[in-house]
């Protein structure tokens, strides 16, 4: 289930709804990843529309494994997401909202 007050996003990836969130571990990983020096270089890059499709992949990635989830680079790289590249997108940016700012009443 999705719990936006903890950071939730859902992604339907191949016919299956899956839970993004953000943990410090998956943060961590996406700073990795994409060999940003902190959370701010990594934040800016998504604010300021810097990002490429790699980007995304790796915060959607990093949001499912965050979620729990046991998807490879591979699998989500292969995946029929409903909605296409504007719904990953809108995911994307979507689960940095919630996961850095607290969610309206």
């Amino acid at each position: 289930m999705v719990n936006p007050y903890r950071g939730d996003v859902a992604l339907d990836l191949n016919g299956t709804r899956y839970v993004l969130r953000l943990t410090l571990g998956a943060l961590a990983e996406l700073e990795q990843d994409l060999d940003t020096k902190d959370l701010f270089s990594l934040i800016q890059r998504f604010e300021t529309h810097s990002f490429s499709a790699r980007d995304l992949m790796a915060l959607l990635l990093a949001g499912l494994r965050g979620g729990g989830a046991t998807l490879t680079a591979t699998d989500l790289a292969q995946a029929t997401l409903d909605g296409g590249p504007i719904a990953a997108t809108q995911a994307g940016a979507e689960l940095l909202a919630r996961s850095f700012a607290a969610p309206a009443p």
